[in-house]
């Protein structure tokens, strides 16, 4: 089998763009796959373009060594463009392997560990009474997870102050946390906008086991960071949706910095690199609570993933009470894994199980990229 062509596709889908990446052989078996630097599409669109020189004429069965040629093959290897790249065209690879042998793509990661895979909702309101009523929707349609967010009413204007954002946030979830009880996991994600300061700030104003989990409070570039906020409160953290590669995880795992592996398929390098990070994971006793913020192609690369590892816990998934944003079409993806409330099933078929409508394709990629926040003052900080 021959890799013939490989074809990029930044375009809009629902509320966003998605950029997604065809594989075609001599066989006629072709694979999908879907890359995850959003607001950057068009800059993986040229690095897929440029890979896509060398690995025509070669074989899509030999993966793994692709991979490390994708990643090795340049002097200034890695960093997040490159591997949301290798991402898409990665995953590409693994649908055909699974459509070549007749078997689902966790077939081919250990075989599935589990029948369906348990998801989280996220929701929120601009008042604690919003976020209850939210709450109690999401709990009623099927969930037992989620992520319950106090929209703070500046963001809308691009501005943000972190002491009054967390104010209101804890405020809201110790509200939340009273009326919906203990049996509820309760999480909170701030998008790295807060300082070590700050957010152990927000901690200390909550009640023990108001929250589950605090994911992405702070930057991840410095570790050291999260291990002096580690030392400031027991909050577990669920933290790696922006790591790059398996050598980004190395301090998080190693020195227990994170309680939950927020990996991301579609930008840590494709299902070849995350499936290191799972088993590494697993010898940390770190539960997977991956990123999935994209389109079907993602959640079926996620699932197969979930299905054959053993250390999972919840997949995000985009479609709950409060947040349908129309990026699981079922005009483009005709063929996708079954989502209910709580629950993703994949789908029985060989390769990943989903089907894109490539005529479907049609509407343009729409320049979108986030504007950074900016404080009172004028500064900026975090999108």
């Amino acid at each position: 089998m021959k890799i013939t062509d490989i074809k990029p596709y930044p375009v809009w889908v629902g509320s966003r763009n998605q950029m997604l990446v065809k594989v075609e052989t001599d066989e006629g078996i072709y694979g999908w796959g879907e890359s995850g630097l959003s607001s950057r599409e068009l800059a993986v669109k040229g690095v897929v373009e440029h890979y896509r020189e060398f690995l025509v004429g070669r074989d899509p069965m030999q993966r793994g060594a692709l991979w490390q040629e994708m990643y090795r093959s340049q002097y200034f290897e890695g960093g997040r463009v490159l591997t949301a790249a290798i991402s898409a065209i990665d995953i590409a690879f693994y649908d055909i392997a699974g459509k070549k042998l007749g078997v689902p793509v966790y077939e081919l990661l250990g075989g599935k560990q589990r029948n369906w895979v348990p998801t989280f909702a996220t929701g929120g309101g601009d008042s604690p009474e919003e976020m209850i009523d939210v709450a109690q929707r999401i709990i009623a349609a099927g969930f037992d997870c989620f992520r319950l967010h106090r929209r703070y009413q500046a963001e809308k204007d691009h501005e943000y102050e972190p002491r009054e954002a967390i104010a209101l946030s804890a405020e809201g979830l110790i509200k939340a946390r009273e009326v919906l009880g203990l049996r509820p996991v309760i999480g909170y994600d701030f998008h790295h906008r807060l300082s070590v300061a700050e957010t152990a700030s927000f901690c200390q104003m909550m009640p023990s086991h108001t929250l589950d989990f605090l994911e992405e409070p702070i930057r991840d570039e410095s570790p050291e960071a999260y291990e002096s906020l580690r030392k400031m409160t027991p909050m577990p953290f669920a933290i790696g949706e922006e790591f790059a590669s398996k050598w980004q995880f190395l301090p998080y795992i190693e020195r227990g910095l994170t309680n939950y592996a927020r990996i991301d398929v579609c930008n840590i390098g494709g299902l070849t690199e995350a499936m290191k990070v799972v088993g590494w994971a697993e010898a940390h006793y770190i539960d997977l609570m991956p990123h999935n913020p994209l389109g079907p192609i993602c959640v079926a690369a996620t699932s197969h993933m979930a299905m054959a590892a053993a250390n999972f816990s919840w997949l995000e998934i985009r479609e709950s009470p409060g947040e349908e944003l129309g990026f699981y079409s079922k005009e483009i993806f005709p063929v996708q894994p079954e989502i209910v409330p709580g629950r993703v099933t994949v789908l029985d078929r060989p390769g990943l199980g989903v089907e894109v409508d490539e005529a479907s394709l049609t509407e343009p990629f729409r320049f979108s990229g986030n504007a950074p926040l900016r404080r009172k003052d004028g500064s900026k900080t975090n999108a």
